[in-house]
């Protein structure tokens, strides 16, 4: 999470920790009449109580019948899709001893005891994978307003697409399974979010090498760019034009943000700016270099993209650059490529600009 650049998370809440939580919900939702007891097995929602149960969703209560868990399951229950809210303890289970009984609890009930704990009965944001939203997600909206008679529960829900690997969901029998821990073994955490963010957070990522080396080419390609902007320092011959397209860059970047997260559309507004600039690049004026420049960091890192600065490259490196381009000014071009050809077996890169030549390490 720390190499991903993942700052917002604060705590990691695990469910054991807040059993106490979880059966004073239950009690409340008992007390209120939306649950009820059978006997040798354990506590459920009622959902005939909770006539509004799929309209996160827009699916009726009818259908939670069909994605009933193996928790869920009893002949007992007064509707089908009932789903539990604490399980009495079996052999070979893990249990806790509580005034509802010794026993454990049902899937949905850990969350909003969790979020109430810390959020209170209503809050803004509730992230989670598209499968989530039903039952899962239903069956925390029904157990949260129900017991504090609030409502929304939630005001924006947000489910995400699939990772999927090369079409398929990602499943260890069938050999496409692939970590965050491993990627970062081959790949810099940098591509990670430059791969997420290319795709709308509610679509599925078709994760592959060619969609990482593609990944790869346009974040490099965003990098030397920076660079050169780096390199400007004298003025140059544009005009309002420049001023003008960093405006509309920022006003497609804000609009498309606003409209659902649209992260691919935001990162296009960066791409057209370059596409714009990248002729006129070395007629940019310092400032207008420097404001374009803080333009694509600054939104970035809104992304949690962290562009590098110009390394400092190594003197002995330096020095064979300025020899290079001395046999350049003296037209000696067979010896000045043989010290282009020296420093890339070195690691670096000799990029000849207008303002000079621009060195970087061979990425």
């Amino acid at each position: 999470m720390k190499a991903l650049n993942i700052t917002s998370v604060t705590k990691y809440a695990r469910a054991t920790d807040y059993i106490p939580q979880i059966i004073a919900q239950v009690q409340t939702l008992l007390k209120k009449g939306y649950a009820y007891k059978i006997e040798n097995d354990g506590y459920y929602f009622n959902l005939s109580r909770f006539p509004e149960y799929g309209k996160l969703s827009r699916r009726t209560a009818s259908q939670a019948e069909d994605a009933v868990s193996r928790i869920d399951e009893s002949v007992n229950k007064k509707n089908k899709g009932d789903f539990a809210l604490w399980k009495f303890s079996k052999a070979g289970e893990p249990s806790w001893k509580t005034p509802l009984g010794e026993g454990r609890p049902g899937w949905h009930i850990e969350d909003t005891a969790i979020s109430e704990k810390f959020f209170g009965p209503q809050y803004d944001l509730h992230g989670g994978a598209v499968d989530l939203k039903f039952p899962h997600h239903e069956s925390e909206i029904a157990q949260q307003e129900a017991a504090s008679g609030k409502k929304p529960f939630v005001k924006i829900w947000m489910h995400t697409g699939f990772l999927l690997i090369k079409s398929k969901k990602m499943s260890k029998s069938l050999d496409n399974f692939i970590t965050i821990r491993d990627f970062l073994k081959i790949r810099p955490a940098n591509l990670l979010r430059f791969i997420i963010i290319s795709h709308h957070y509610r679509s599925s990522v078709d994760y592959n090498e060619d969609l990482a080396f593609q990944a790869s080419a346009s974040l490099k390609h965003i990098q030397r760019f920076v660079n050169r902007l780096h390199a400007i320092k004298k003025g140059g011959k544009t005009g309002k034009e420049i001023t003008g397209s960093i405006t509309g860059a920022n006003a497609a970047f804000n609009a498309a943000m606003s409209n659902d997260f649209n992260t691919p559309k935001a990162l296009a507004s960066i791409f057209d700016l370059l596409r714009f600039i990248e002729p006129k690049i070395w007629n940019l004026k310092k400032p207008e270099a420097n404001a374009i420049r803080k333009f694509i960091t600054q939104k970035l890192d809104i992304f949690g993209i962290k562009l590098q600065k110009p390394g400092k490259i190594p003197s002995k490196i330096t020095a064979l650059a300025k020899k290079r381009e001395l046999y350049r000014t003296n037209k000696q071009f067979t010896q000045a490529d043989a010290l282009r050809k020296k420093i890339e077996k070195l690691g670096f890169i000799i990029e000849d600009t207008p303002v000079g030549q621009l060195i970087r390490r061979n990425d």
